[in-house]
């Protein structure tokens, strides 16, 4: 519905804006995977990959090439967030 399409781009602006003030990074790369095909794993299902980037970085993500990613616990930028 237009309520749940305006939720859904609410909330990814709220957590753009909390990553720029925790990370303050240079820019994102956002991606949206809709359905099982786009690798959403269910029919109907979407989620979005909202990754921070910083000038230098080398790709968007370690699956489309080789890159050097700087690996950081899920649960440590959880603490940073709600911090």
């Amino acid at each position: 519905s237009p309520e749940e399409q305006m939720d859904l781009l609410q909330m990814l602006i709220r957590m753009i804006q909390r990553l720029e003030r925790t990370l303050q990074p240079h820019g994102f790369n956002i991606g949206l995977n809709l359905g099982r095909a786009a690798g959403a794993g269910l029919p109907g299902h979407l989620h979005w990959h909202v990754v921070p980037r910083w000038q230098g970085d080398t790709n968007f993500m370690p699956v489309l090439a080789s890159v050097n990613v700087i690996p950081q616990s899920l649960e440590a930028l959880r603490q940073l967030l709600r911090s």
